[in-house]
């Protein structure tokens, strides 16, 4: 794996520069957003019929925002986050990240946008359970092209602010849910990217446990300028973000101040 991940770091490299000349040029003008998505849809072809996951959806995002996406199931929110995390593409409509629409950029290109502006969390942990902890969140810079010891040096600083140091060595199965999220969580800061995506950061912690990973991920908002946007199924977890985006039928229902 590693090796194929190698092969491709001189394009990795060259795009990363194309999108930095981008995002600079850019910025000045973003007045703050860290998102933007608008018109958004995406329609599916199935052997039931034409299904709509998403109409027409707009919103914005200020850095440093907590937002939460929430739900009935079938709603679309797996689909915009989808969309937001360049894992699948709209079938009409835009997403702008740090100003840029992603849309618009070549395949590889947004393979390395989506390494290096975005960090993703999953419910299921998705963490490689054959190598250690400092493998599993070290990854990401390394498809970055980041230097081996540079890598180390980060993700050890990452480890350590996320209370997991100790775990280094150990493998992610033989840790506890808690924890084998916050080695999540620690990967997708690696790259320090400018969008956490949390897909049921909780779903499989216990009530405690989740409760000890949403506060970690509101502190990375409120103190440390991390914008998060977290789909949840918890009312109560929405209830205290910054904002809640209620979807209903692939549309934007509610969107709420907290």
């Amino acid at each position: 794996m590693m090796g194929i991940f190698s092969r491709n770091n001189a394009d990795i490299k060259n795009n990363e520069t194309k999108m930095e000349n981008k995002t600079t040029e850019i910025n000045n003008n973003s007045n703050g957003t860290a998102l933007k998505v608008e018109s958004l849809s995406k329609i599916y072809d199935s052997a039931a019929g034409r299904v709509v996951a998403l109409a027409n959806v707009n919103f914005t995002i200020k850095k440093g925002e907590f937002v939460s996406i929430v739900g009935p199931s079938g709603s679309g929110k797996s689909t915009l986050l989808n969309m937001i995390g360049a894992l699948d593409r709209p079938t009409t409509g835009k997403v702008y990240i740090n100003g840029i629409n992603i849309f618009s950029l070549s395949d590889s290109q947004i393979a390395t946008m989506r390494n290096t502006l975005i960090g993703f969390v999953f419910q299921s942990f998705n963490l490689i359970n054959r190598t250690t902890v400092q493998k599993n969140v070290k990854l990401p810079s390394t498809i970055a092209g980041m230097s081996h010891s540079d890598a180390n040096e980060r993700t050890q600083k990452i480890l350590e602010a996320l209370g997991i140091a100790d775990k280094a060595t150990q493998k992610p199965i033989n840790l506890s849910g808690g924890q084998q999220q916050r080695v999540a969580i620690a990967r997708a800061l690696v790259n320090n990217p400018t969008i956490i995506l949390a897909d049921e950061p909780t779903g499989n912690l216990d009530t405690k446990t989740g409760d000890d990973v949403f506060d970690m991920l509101k502190s990375l908002s409120h103190k440390f300028r991390r914008t998060i946007i977290m789909v949840t199924h918890n009312p109560e977890l929405a209830k205290s973000t910054d904002r809640s985006i209620l979807i209903r039928d692939g549309r934007i229902d509610t969107d709420v101040v907290n």
